[in-house]
């Protein structure tokens, strides 16, 4: 199985082939792969230059922003000053407006000395270090061939390193992880060095070869990570720890931070001190000749090896790991762990990690300690999801303001500051709140964003319906600045309050908006008519947002007049004349009194969490995304039943789309497809899954018959892979609200398990 080659951003070239240590753990040298007797021990000019060139062309070719140059060995410090020296100056000159050059060297630090770290000054060159902690940790493995201690002088590398002159060089430490030291002791010496990163690595080991394990524990990698965790998290974690930062990243649904860990596709590629292009070279654990691909830098692109088969295998992502770990739940954050540890001569790399229980164990240990810190608020909290979604919007028009970076001109600079002298006045304030919290507030500033990013002309126009909302905002105050604000096609539209016919259609102009006590005043800047007077009243010229009441409640407001208010899956109606919005708000209080009589708990949640209802024509749309607290009902439905599930389903709709907007519930959605339970010839991707589901239970509150097929779907989302932390509380939640309110039976089993699987 091939794909598209992923362009390299990272290349180790391996300036020198002998090492100063003979540590026991070393895959270069200890492990299955001998081929670095054969290669010279230094790296030549030719081939320095050669793979200079070699990087500019690939990243000239891929427009790539920037690429790394690891320097690495054996030892690279063993290649002396002037060959480093060399080095940086070859790919320094090569990549020169080409692409951002990042120069790394990882070294045991032996060889570190003033000398070389100046160098490294000059270059901006990297350090990161490895040592495996205290003094009887480290030792256990890395020492002289003489059996001497490395320990002192290592140290005397990283406190040279620390020093003010070189600490911006220091990239931290890399740690083997070995079982039989004290998990505590090896954390405790590492953070002591106050090192600005701490890397764990597991020992490279295959099937052939396993990795020790003295006390026959299949997950005693895990049990020890776990140990250095909780000390890590009990003092405050110190230092960033990059393998425990990408499992939080990956449980959150974000990216892999470590090649160890996750599905994304490798782009790395090794020079060796001859010029040969090779694999990951951890892959010399596996066999002789596993790194290899035939190729050198000599007569060959790095595009010749992202097409490699053996370099394409470790791009597939979830489509490259063993079946077996397609089917695991962990597999987004482990990845199949890290590809040499799934060789075995039987079946080459087509198995799980040698570490797979490990792996297993220590994600779901470290999710289980850390899901209640994690897990957004809103998640459990009305009150966090409103506050929330606000904040969203707010940064949302934050951005807007730096994207036009001056090119709204005066009409938006005055209306921006208008809107802050706003916030200094608690009226104010509430006042632009009320009107930045309506939910086609939030299609707007999308709208206008997209539209800038794409360069479309119209864009900025739209951004400068900025003063529309300003103004609005200060009459919900009750006071404020004359606001100056445009109306086009003779209409002034004045957000959550109503739209004004100012002049004839496709008229445009500016007037100037201003709140009294009763209502609010507009006045043209130019035309025949000077002033017009209004308050809350409607008229002929001025048509309000109407209002659904609910008994002492604030009821919601029913917006058939925003212009943005076409997001939905069927189209916006126009405004509703007088006797088809009283029809239409009756049949809404027939459904209402339905939906407290069945479902009471459902209709008080609604009262918190819906602002605005919008009437629907028959049709299908392509729906937009809009804020937090809208529904929209079809107009030609009069149905009580009918209405309460709509609305109901609206309800459910509207809520999952919000913890969508701020918080990732699951991750490759995709890349499996999953039968409903309900309706066996349909697949669907987990997104699909989760809102049918959501939305079901909901329903099931007005008609018991939406519950068949939740309890199935509940458990095969509990055992997929695609939810994150925030996910898998959604789904507790979700069956505890099954549970309790339709006291259905079987919510925690696994039946028809068959059936259950996702199609793959």
């Amino acid at each position: 199985m091939t794909g598209p080659a992923v362009p390299f951003r990272e290349i180790i070239l391996k300036v020198h082939s002998r090492c100063d240590l003979a540590c026991d753990h070393c895959y270069v040298y200890e492990h299955a792969d001998q081929s670095w007797r054969t290669r010279p021990k230094t790296v030549s000019d030719h081939v320095i230059s050669k793979t200079a060139q070699r990087l500019a062309e690939h990243a000239k070719t891929h427009a790539l922003p920037s690429v790394s140059v690891i320097l690495h060995g054996g030892e690279p410090l063993l290649a002396g000053p002037a060959r480093l020296r060399r080095v940086c100056e070859e790919f320094g000159s090569a990549l020169s407006g080409v692409a951002e050059l990042d120069l790394r060297i990882h070294t045991n630090g032996l060889q570190l000395s003033p000398r070389y770290l100046d160098l490294f000054d000059e270059f901006d060159v990297k350090v990161g270090i490895s040592l495996d902690g205290d003094r009887e940790a480290n030792d256990r493995h890395r020492r002289f061939a003489d059996g001497r201690s490395s320990h002192p002088l290592v140290l005397k590398a990283v406190e040279l390193l620390k020093q003010d002159r070189y600490r911006h060089l220091n990239l931290g430490l890399l740690c083997t992880v070995d079982i039989e030291n004290d998990p505590h002791a090896v954390l405790d010496a590492l953070v002591a060095l106050d090192p600005p990163l701490i890397d764990f690595l597991l020992p490279h080991a295959t099937w052939d070869e396993p990795p020790p394990r003295p006390d026959g524990s299949p997950t005693a990698y895990a049990e020890w990570l776990l140990a250095v965790f909780d000390r890590w998290q009990e003092e405050g974690s110190p230092v960033p720890v990059r393998l425990f930062s990408s499992l939080l990243s990956t449980l959150g649904g974000g990216p892999s931070l470590t090649e160890s860990l996750g599905l994304a596709p490798t782009d790395l590629v090794v020079v060796e001190t001859d010029g040969q292009l090779e694999q990951v070279d951890s892959l010399k654990s596996a066999y002789e000749g596993a790194a290899a691909t035939g190729f050198d830098v000599f007569s060959h692109s790095f595009d010749d090896v992202a097409a490699h088969p053996g370099v394409q295998a470790r791009q597939l992502g979830l489509a490259g790991v063993s079946e077996t770990c397609r089917r695991c739940p962990v597999v987004r954050s482990c990845g199949g762990g890290l590809y040499t540890h799934r060789y075995s001569s039987a079946d080459d790399f087509d198995n799980p990690s040698v570490y797979c229980a490990d792996l297993e164990a220590l994600v779901r240990g470290v999710e289980a300690r850390t899901s209640a810190a994690t897990v957004s608020p809103a998640l459990t909290h009305r009150h966090e999801l409103v506050a929330e979604q606000h904040d969203l919007t707010r940064t949302l028009l934050a951005a807007l303001h730096e994207t036009l970076d001056g090119r709204g001109g005066a009409r938006w600079d005055e209306a921006w500051e208008t809107a802050g002298d706003l916030e200094v006045t608690t009226e104010g304030a509430a006042g632009l709140d009320r009107v930045l919290a309506h939910p086609y507030t939030r299609t707007w500033l999308l709208d206008v964003l997209e539209g800038l990013h794409a360069e479309r002309p119209e864009a900025v126009g739209q951004a400068l319906r900025l003063p529309s909302y300003v103004a609005a905002a200060t009459v919900r105050a009750g006071a404020g600045p004359e606001v100056a604000a445009d109306y086009r096609d003779g209409r002034l539209f004045l957000p959550t309050l109503g739209e004004l016919r100012i002049g004839a259609s496709g008229e445009a102009g500016r007037v100037r908006v201003r709140a009294t006590g009763e209502g609010f005043t507009v006045r043209r800047e130019s035309g025949p008519e000077s002033l017009i007077v209004l308050s809350g009243e409607g008229g002929p010229r001025w048509h309000p947002v109407r209002h659904f009441a609910l008994g002492d409640t604030p009821g919601f407001a029913v917006d058939d007049l925003d212009p943005y208010r076409d997001c939905f899956e069927a189209p916006a109606a126009p405004r509703l004349g007088p006797a088809e919005a009283e029809s239409w708000t009756a049949a809404l209080g027939r459904a209402w009194e339905l939906l407290e009589q069945a479902a009471p708990e459902q209709a008080a949640d609604a009262v918190g969490r819906l602002t605005t209802l919008t009437p629907l024509l028959d049709g299908r749309n392509t729906g937009r995304p809009h804020g937090y607290g809208s529904v929209g009902l079809a107009v030609a439905v009069r149905d009580s039943e009918e209405l309460a599930l709509a609305l109901l389903r609206g309800l459910r709709r509207t809520r999952l789309r919000a913890l969508l907007d701020i918080t990732d519930l699951y991750a490759l959605d995709g890349a499996w497809e999953y039968r409903l339970p309900w309706d066996r010839n349909t697949e669907v991707p987990f997104s699909g899954l989760l809102a049918l589901t959501y939305e079901r239970v909901g329903l099931a509150f007005l008609d018991p018959a939406f519950m068949a097929g939740v309890p199935e779907a509940l458990d095969m989302m509990d055992a997929a892979a695609e939810p994150t932390v925030g996910g898998k509380r959604l789904l507790g939640s979700l069956r505890d609200e099954a549970r309790g309110v339709h006291g259905t039976s079987g919510m925690n089993t696994r039946a028809n398990l068959v059936d259950q699987e996702p199609v793959r």
